[in-house]
């Protein structure tokens, strides 16, 4: 087994959850990334962020969202890896927005060259599962290895051990 990375973008604040707006200390994607990561200790994790703040308020950032979407956005990242040279596995989650990823999980995958990587994507969701990002991942990354994506209830996220130890035992 090689070396493998957790590379996740979430959203704390101001969420959907259940049909309601909820403010979470942390997003339902961070949230089992950490399951992921106390799983795989030996895993190292990157935490996809843009430079640009989302606004605060839940229903502001979903229309952002859709604009960026849009405009086929390629936000910039706050922090970038200096090469993912040394990773066989990347394990990628994401919350849904708009049927897909959030669109700087776009920017992180065009960011670095993944000929001969594994994906193992996974998505927190409130009912649309992975939506058609697993096709965008595939798309963007055509020399990596992209396994079936792992869809997670948000509002389970709490919960989601048996999800997380699915994802594990991919690696």
């Amino acid at each position: 087994m090689g070396k493998t990375l957790i590379a996740f973008y979430s959203r704390r604040g101001e969420n959907y959850v259940n049909g309601s707006i909820r403010t979470l200390k942390l997003g339902n994607t961070e949230v089992v990334a950490a399951k992921i990561k106390a799983l795989l200790p030996e895993a190292d994790v990157f935490q996809i962020d843009t430079t640009y703040e989302y606004s605060k308020s839940y229903m502001t950032c979903i229309e952002e969202a859709k604009q960026e979407l849009r405009d086929q956005a390629r936000p910039e990242m706050k922090n970038q890896l200096a090469s993912i040279d040394q990773y066989d596995t990347i394990i990628l989650g994401y919350p849904n927005w708009w049927g897909t990823m959030p669109m700087v999980c776009y920017t992180f995958l065009e960011a670095y060259d993944f000929t001969g990587k594994r994906i193992i994507p996974f998505c927190t969701n409130e009912g649309s599962g992975m939506g058609s990002s697993e096709r965008f991942i595939k798309k963007l990354c055509p020399t990596a290895t992209v396994l079936p994506g792992t869809p997670i209830h948000g509002a389970e996220a709490a919960v989601a051990d048996r999800q997380a130890q699915a994802i594990a035992t991919m690696v």
